[in-house]
């Protein structure tokens, strides 16, 4: 087999079990059945850009499959839409309605940014780490993915003062991200697996890692795909949905946690932004439902409910 080949078979194994058929009865703080997480993601400045890398982006306001091969100021300045009036746009939002989020944030976008630094650390918003950049980390060598993980890790602590407690890659993981998550052992949880609508544990050699997992299903990303959201009624009302049918599901299930994931380019926009509004007054108002920071739910976890154990 070929190193090419067999780097395609390494990584993680797959677990179709999980918690099985009898999920753990999860309450979450106060009593509440579901545990939003809101993350807003902000990568604007770290994209691939045709001065720094050569090539274009294709995830501005369009995805744009095949990229021409000259400088696309389409693309750029819809990356700068986010970080010039969409963050301040959805920062507001946020500070209106007193919501604790979490940024998902690339090490160079917060460089290149200042006041989004200071509005995290005056709000007491939680980090995730995104990369230094927003890199194609399956394209990476290992040696190279860790080279990106230290610096980002160091451009974090200089910023924030903190080293990330979460990670979570551009679009996937590469084979390597788990076990550089847990080599750096300085993580208090990793987001990259989609796989199950509660936290849980994976062992490994120096002991276990807890996954708070993500979700790629409540994301403003089906603004530019298809099907996805025609208009802020789709995505207010899918996320509506999701939150009603996990409380009526509680019943039976236990709690579980919801990632809503949005953008600072796409949901910044006005339009946008409107949807999110109708999703923040549906939890504001809805008994059994919070909003939580990513890392509260990591230690929530670890101090009520690390005794639970996947069967796979």
């Amino acid at each position: 087999m070929s190193d090419d080949l067999n780097a395609v078979f390494q990584g993680p194994g797959r677990d179709f079990i999980g918690y099985g058929r009898n999920a753990p009865d999860v309450v979450w703080p106060g009593g509440a059945r579901v545990a939003v997480n809101l993350v807003l993601v902000y990568e604007e400045g770290s994209e691939y850009s045709w001065l720094e890398d050569g090539r274009n982006d294709n995830w501005g306001e369009y995805n744009i499959p095949n990229s021409p091969p000259v400088r696309d100021l389409g693309t750029e300045t819809h990356f700068e839409y986010g970080s010039r009036a969409g963050v301040w746009r959805l920062a507001r939002l946020f500070d209106r309605h007193q919501v604790p989020v979490t940024v998902s944030a690339c090490a160079v976008a917060l460089q290149r940014n200042p006041d989004v630094v200071a509005w995290m650390k005056a709000r007491g918003h939680d980090l995730l780490g995104h990369g230094l950049r927003w890199s194609e980390y399956w394209t990476l060598s290992r040696a190279e993915e860790r080279e990106q993980m230290r610096r980002a890790n160091e451009l974090y602590r200089s910023l924030l003062g903190v080293h990330p407690p979460g990670w979570n890659c551009r679009s996937f993981p590469s084979v390597n991200t788990r076990d550089l998550i847990i080599e750096d052992g300085e993580f208090l949880y990793y987001s990259d697996p989609c796989n199950d609508d509660i936290p849980y544990f994976v062992e490994h050699a120096a002991g276990r890692l807890l996954v708070v997992p993500y979700s790629k299903t409540l994301n403003d990303s089906r603004y530019l795909i298809a099907p996805g959201y025609g208009n802020p009624r789709d995505f207010a009302e899918d996320c509506r949905s999701a939150i009603g049918y996990l409380l009526e599901d509680a019943e039976e299930a236990g709690g579980k946690m919801l990632t809503i994931a949005v953008h600072a380019r796409w949901t910044g926009q006005p339009n946008r932004a409107s949807g999110l509004r109708e999703v923040i007054d549906f939890v504001n108002r809805t008994e059994g439902a919070i909003f939580m920071r990513r890392q509260d739910i990591a230690r929530y976890w670890l101090d009520n409910h690390a005794s639970f154990l996947p069967r796979g």
